[in-house]
């Protein structure tokens, strides 16, 4: 485990790095992430990528 020192550092670098940082760039590196996501977390994603491959499956077995 890090002493405390070593934790002090590591913020103050990472508080001086944000300071830094224009603020057109932190707008910018700004991430909006969708509403399903923010609400249910991943479950919308992975049931999305589930019948994508169900449904390629059943295609394939088709032809």
């Amino acid at each position: 485990m890090a002493s405390g020192d070593d934790l002090i550092k590591y913020i103050t670098e990472r508080v001086v790095h944000y300071i830094d940082t224009p603020k057109d760039v932190r707008r910018k590196a700004k991430v909006k992430e969708s509403w399903t996501t923010r609400w249910f977390g991943m479950i919308p994603f992975s049931m999305s990528l589930w019948k994508e491959d169900v449904t390629t499956k059943r295609r394939k077995r088709q032809k």
